[in-house]
């Protein structure tokens, strides 16, 4: 017979074993059917066996779920499924900690990705982070300047993004150019109002501490003792790129988020974003950090939205590396106006699914960004 293992976990805060095992003992019911485990718990003390190494997922689980508990008091059931899929899925079964920044703001990472990208924000001035939605990108950058805001390591966080339109004119949008834009900044607020009291981000941005800008904004502007975010960077420009990063001036720090599978540039246009990962690949001070679909930490379903639209462009890139049409062309709705109906030439970083047409319409389809 294989080896057994065993564990047992301990708990001498009834609440908290109560939370961690749910209704009905539900929460250690599905660690045991996700994992295929032999589970029991009496008196403050859960003890699972079987194979070794779902044993080892399981406790992994486990153990996630009982430090996000003592961070946020709460554990919802998204949070079990997401710490459940994430034991599985991560090589060597990691599961993250917390993240103690200097100045005691606390940041919890969900992910082993998450955790990693904390830590290169600490260690390198400049940071891309490429990932799809859902995986914190801005969150967690955002999270990471107000904890060197306010340890005292820059003075300004300053936030930009491009304005892109998704599909939409800015045209049909009502009132003058700030308030235009002000739709497309959204998102950075949204974090914010997250992570700082309505009062205390009034002040920051009533005295220019804190400061959110379109990226045409950013023009012939030096940034000195600044932590600089660019959010969307996938909807840059190789030169609106450029124009970003040679804005960093003396003690200053730049992050880079962007989902290069959503860019919402016009059909031959390359994208700034993936332009900047060939670029400078090499240059010192400088890392990428890339997120994948099992640092998803929004609703458990978006996990799997994002697998789905990735087996869907492996299957269309199959097809077409055989030398057959795309699926949507056998009903007439692909591919017009672009021979093949794939991408133009020097779209790099534009999703294949941005050269399909609305049938008979001959326009293109835009992707959504990130909402």
């Amino acid at each position: 017979m294989p080896t057994e293992a065993q564990h047992v976990i301990t708990f001498e805060n009834p609440r908290e074993e109560i939370t961690l095992l749910g209704t009905n003992d539900g929460n250690l019911k599905r660690v045991r059917d996700a994992f295929g485990v032999r589970v029991s718990a009496r008196d403050g003390v859960v003890r699972l066996s079987g194979d070794p190494k779902r044993v080892q997922q399981a406790v992994a689980a486990l153990d996630d779920m009982v430090k996000h508990f003592r961070r946020s008091k709460r554990l919802l059931s998204d949070d079990v499924d997401h710490y459940i899929r994430s034991a599985r899925s991560r090589p060597g079964h990691e599961v993250a900690g917390q993240h103690q920044g200097g100045s005691g703001w606390l940041v919890s990472p969900k992910t082993k990705g998450q955790e990693e990208y904390l830590r290169a924000m600490e260690q390198h001035e400049v940071v891309f982070c490429i990932g799809p939605a859902g995986t914190g990108k801005t969150y967690l950058a955002v999270s990471m300047a107000l904890n060197l805001l306010q340890a005292g390591g820059v003075r300004k966080i300053v936030l930009a993004r491009p304005a892109v339109e998704a599909g939409e004119k800015l045209g049909f949008l009502p009132g003058d150019l700030q308030e235009k834009v002000n739709p497309f900044l959204r998102p950075l607020y949204d974090a914010l109002n997250d992570l700082l009291d309505f009062g205390q981000l009034k002040r920051y941005m009533a005295r220019d501490i804190i400061e959110v800008v379109p990226l045409a904004y950013m023009r012939g502007r030096t940034l000195n003792h600044s932590f600089v975010i660019l959010d969307e960077a996938q909807n840059t420009t190789v030169m609106q790129m450029k124009m970003f990063l040679t804005r960093l001036g003396m003690e200053s720090r730049a992050v880079i988020t962007g989902d290069i599978t959503q860019a919402d540039l016009p059909p031959g246009e390359k994208s700034g974003l993936v332009e900047a990962m060939k670029i400078l690949k090499d240059v010192r001070g400088l890392t990428f950090v890339h997120l994948t679909k099992f640092d998803v930490v929004r609703h458990r379903i978006v996990q799997d939205i994002v697998h789905a639209y990735e087996e869907y462009d492996k299957r269309k890139k199959g097809r077409r590396a055989e030398g057959q049409p795309p699926a949507a062309a056998a009903s007439g709705g692909a591919g017009q106006g672009v021979p093949g109906g794939g991408a133009p030439p020097g779209s790099a970083g534009v999703s294949p699914d941005r050269a399909e047409s609305v049938a008979g319409s001959g326009k293109p389809v835009l992707q959504s960004s990130e909402p």
